[in-house]
């Protein structure tokens, strides 16, 4: 699944799925419609992520996550990151 996306300010929101070498990317805009979904490489991630405009970013807790919010934060993204019990399988950040 791969949408591509042309303006990315207007992404608000991104669901970032963290997995050992490909990660699932998905931003959603002011009315909720996704407007990326990407599969990224570790090493395109956060090129990817600089291209975009400082939004909220939310991901699973888990034991790679913390790496990837300091990241974030450095690029001034607001990281959410959720515990495993709230997570949905497939789920795209609607909240």
């Amino acid at each position: 699944m791969r949408k591509s996306i042309r303006n990315f300010a207007a992404v608000t929101r991104v669901g970032l799925d963290l997995v050992k070498n490909a990660f699932q990317v998905d931003g959603v805009d002011a009315r909720s419609e996704v407007v990326v979904a990407r599969k990224l490489r570790r090493g395109a991630l956060t090129q990817f992520l600089a291209k975009l405009a400082p939004c909220v970013v939310a991901m699973e807790a888990c034991s790679s996550a913390h790496h990837w919010a300091r990241q974030l934060l450095a690029l001034d993204f607001e990281v959410k990151l959720v515990p495993p019990a709230h997570v949905k399988p497939g789920a795209c950040p609607r909240t």
